[in-house]
């Protein structure tokens, strides 16, 4: 019998002795998960609520802002975190079919996209707003005429770094518990029968990729 057609973790589906039936456990932990992205969307949409206020009072400022960021590197790393997303769905396919060479190689995938775009972030676009005193409070001094007013314009880069910050911050946390996951994937303890823990992690995956979608243009398209 081939690897694609072996059951791979649990011969059976695992019932923590907390829940009565597999059903009850899974309506429970379904629940969960997306009590805690509705939480995280909460937490984001007081971010975005914070940027709505500010671009609508300091229009001409946000755009000048929006200048000074790179838009090929913000494409770049839009394109890598959809892709990303792509081997994560592809991950969870294979997981629920038991197919561990596949499950192990696409979440291999997602976790070195995901780094990719750290690496980007952390090492092209990041560095070169320092180069160019454009860091509020730790290093503000930018060349005399970038902006119409400075201090409008150091909110835009104010909420570009917390914004961004936590997204990267989101984005470690990520990269951390899908290492443990594909831990889990090698010692063959996921599978049909325990495919949650990727699925879930699928969610908060897409849910991270889907909050940089609308970063890219509310900052970089301005």
């Amino acid at each position: 019998m081939s690897d694609t057609h072996q059951v791979v973790g649990p011969e059976e589906p695992i019932v923590w002795e907390q829940y009565e039936t597999i059903e009850q456990q899974e309506e429970a932990n379904t629940f969960g998960i997306w009590l805690f992205l509705a939480q995280e969307i909460m937490f984001f949409g007081g971010l975005f609520g914070a940027y709505a206020v500010y671009r609508f009072k300091f229009p001409a400022e946000f755009h000048e802002g929006s200048l000074q960021l790179s838009i090929p590197w913000g494409a770049v790393n839009t394109s890598v975190l959809l892709l990303s997303s792509l081997t994560m769905a592809m991950c969870v396919y294979h997981t629920q079919r038991s197919n561990v060479k596949k499950q192990i190689n696409y979440l291999g995938a997602t976790l070195l996209l995901g780094c990719l775009f750290l690496f980007i972030k952390w090492y092209f676009e990041w560095p070169d707003k320092f180069a160019h005193h454009l860091v509020p409070v730790l290093d503000w001094n930018p060349a005399p005429g970038t902006f119409t007013d400075n201090a409008h314009a150091q909110m835009f880069f104010v909420l570009y770094f917390i914004m961004t910050s936590m997204h990267a911050l989101h984005m470690v946390i990520g990269v951390g518990i899908g290492i443990w996951l594909l831990w889990m994937s090698k010692t063959k303890q996921l599978g049909e029968n325990r495919y949650l823990p990727i699925e879930f992690f699928g969610f908060y995956w897409h849910f991270v990729d889907v909050v940089w979608v609308f970063l890219f243009p509310l900052f970089y398209l301005v």
